[in-house]
């Protein structure tokens, strides 16, 4: 597998570093592409929360099509290191932040800001996506009123899930890669306020 590249914007056509070992699963640039396809130029100015970071991929590609702040998470020294190593090369590390911390912790936590983008491509076959979901369920301040929550997982590990705040309003195949797009459900924002 080629390493990642960031396909537009100020970043465009760098190739990224991966990080050492089988730790993680970056996402192809095709998928990588058709998820920004997606989004648009709704990018521009937002706010995105990349969690299970890996090379950064994801949020650095946000970053270089005018994302305002990508917040990176991700548990494994050597993605923490990848990821700043990624930002440096592309000259985006201004608007990131980057925390080697455990997601759910993190997630659990009080919310210190709302994102408009929260993506979530954890380790594969360990249920790691729907743990990541329902800590967002109980903590709901993370995601912005009108924003999205969008899932990386092969399609073997697709099951139905049932969520207080959040359903799924679209999914896309790749291959071997499903994301799957979640928003607020109607008339759950209130509730999501005052929890």
């Amino acid at each position: 597998m080629s390493t990642p590249r960031i396909i537009a914007g100020k970043a465009r056509g760098i190739r990224l570093q991966d990080v050492p070992g089988e730790i993680t699963r970056p996402i192809t640039d095709r998928v990588k592409e058709a998820l920004f396809n997606i989004i648009g130029p709704d990018i521009l100015d937002a706010t995105l929360l990349d969690l299970f970071g890996g090379t950064g991929s994801v949020g650095i590609e946000a970053l270089s099509r005018g994302a305002a702040f990508v917040q990176f998470v991700d548990l494994n020294r050597p993605a923490v290191d990848t990821i700043r190593k990624n930002l440096a090369l592309t000259h985006l590390s201004q608007n990131a932040d980057v925390i080697q911390r455990d997601a759910f912790l993190f997630l659990a936590a009080p919310p210190a800001r709302a994102f408009d983008y929260i993506f979530i491509a954890p380790p594969q076959y360990k249920k790691m996506w729907i743990k990541s979901l329902q800590t967002l369920d109980q903590n709901p301040g993370w995601l912005a009123e009108d924003g999205w929550i969008i899932v990386q997982i092969d399609p073997v590990e697709d099951e139905s899930i049932t969520l207080q705040h959040w359903e799924e309003f679209d999914r896309r195949r790749y291959g071997t890669t499903l994301l799957l797009f979640y928003s607020s459900k109607p008339g759950s924002t209130d509730s999501a306020i005052t929890n």
